[in-house]
């Protein structure tokens, strides 16, 4: 009975003169032995004999995808020995070289299936992706649809301006496209940010039965690790100067020192959680509002400070009119007009923090991490506000801000902002 069995060619003649390796093969013995080279290879200590597979560990494999390899080797394998079983008994009336050709021929016959299974599942990251972000625009939710539009933008132009099928997405491409951006300089948070994008559109095109894959390239492929981005905090003196600041009531400066004053006082509240309150949001001298990023419902005792600031603002209006003139409603329509105040407000902090002595080019935020950094250096508990912010993600300090009584974060806050 004919054998075929994965093998490391370590015939001196084989081995490759630049590089020291030798090449894998399918060895086959059906009357006399014979080798069938694949285009891959290693070194000795690179092979596992036993398992047929590369091992991760070694040197010569560093730079090769192990996993990837073993799978496409030992499905080669399968197809040779199933090439065998099929031929039944007239595998004793044929050559091993006609073994041979049968094998290829079988290769490429399931080559030319996988080729027919991609063609008719044209489906492309584009494709999905505009759906998804439609979804979020009804959703008004116009940061994520960007973030999805990113990605998309970054995949098509790595493709040559041409829309990338969600079959064409493998560890080899995923790895191009990485190499192709740190080759550019771009750091791996971008790259990351348009590699999980794209993750979020596959996944979801598999999870809506739109894409039945034959194994997900990210299972085997890492994305680049972000790093941790290096909070910029201002100490409370600094705030205090910013607080003894004077400008004309009603300039667009007067309203940024308040918006700022107001954030640090709502407990590092985020720019775009500001512009979304509305008068009916404060009851019993609180503030209930929806964290945009997590939708968390959030409930601030109004500090002494932050009542003052609001008691101007809130005259004369109605419970649905927006507390700050920089309202925003959340919606897509009006995205443009809120980043655009945003640029403005982010623009006058610079100018308050050199009012103010302050040498650092301050953002909305800054205060966020201000708060969570002076109340650390003040003692406030770590369970109560995590290490400073300093986490990949601010979902997780709500994790931890949510699950303490009011009371608990009342007292906090009034100990730091006071």
């Amino acid at each position: 009975m004919a054998k075929a069995r994965l093998i490391l060619d370590t015939r001196s003649k084989s081995k490759s003169t630049h590089e020291g390796l030798f090449p894998i093969v399918i060895r086959i013995f059906h009357k006399k032995p014979r080798m069938i080279r694949l285009s891959y290879s290693t070194s000795r200590a690179g092979w596992d004999d036993k398992s047929m597979t590369l091992k991760k560990s070694v040197a010569a494999n560093k730079d090769i995808e192990c996993d990837v390899i073993n799978t496409i080797i030992y499905n080669k394998l399968h197809i040779a020995k199933s090439t065998i079983n099929k031929l039944g008994e007239t595998i004793n009336i044929i050559s091993v070289d006609t073994l041979i050709e049968n094998i290829k021929i079988s290769w490429d016959e399931q080559l030319d299936s996988k080729i027919k299974k991609d063609l008719s599942n044209e489906i492309s990251l584009d494709d999905w992706g505009q759906i998804l972000i439609n979804r979020k625009l009804k959703a008004n939710k116009p940061a994520t649809a960007k973030w999805y539009q990113d990605s998309i933008n970054a995949f098509t132009q790595f493709n040559n301006g041409k829309p990338v099928k969600l079959y064409q997405i493998t560890v080899s491409f995923l790895k191009e496209f990485e190499m192709e951006h740190v080759s550019r300089g771009n750091s791996n948070n971008g790259i990351s940010s348009y590699i999980r994008a794209s993750r979020a559109i596959y996944n979801s095109a598999i999870k809506e039965d739109r894409f039945i894959p034959i194994k997900s390239p990210f299972f085997n492929y890492k994305i680049p690790t972000t790093g941790r981005t290096k909070k910029k905090a201002l100490s409370k003196e600094k705030i205090i100067a910013i607080r003894n600041l004077r400008y004309e009531e009603n300039s667009n400066l007067w309203h940024t020192k308040n918006y700022l004053l107001s954030m640090f006082n709502g407990r590092g509240m985020n720019l775009i959680d500001l512009a979304k309150l509305r008068v009916k949001n404060i009851t019993n001298k609180r503030i209930f509002y929806g964290r945009s990023k997590t939708g968390d419902p959030l409930s601030v005792k109004l500090t002494t400070e932050f009542g003052e600031i609001l008691s101007y603002y809130i005259k004369g209006k109605d419970k649905d009119d927006f507390i700050f003139p920089i309202g925003y409603d959340g919606s897509v329509k009006n995205f443009t007009k809120y980043k655009s105040d945003r640029r403005l407000v982010n623009k006058l902090l610079k100018r308050i923090a050199e009012d103010a002595g302050i040498e650092e080019k301050i953002t909305s935020y800054y205060i966020r991490h201000s708060w969570a950094t002076i109340a650390k250096n003040m003692g406030v508990s770590t369970e109560i506000i995590s290490e400073g912010l300093g986490h990949h993600s601010l979902k997780t300090t709500e994790i931890y801000l949510k699950s303490f009584d009011n009371s608990v974060l009342d007292d906090a806050n009034d100990l730091i902002v006071g």
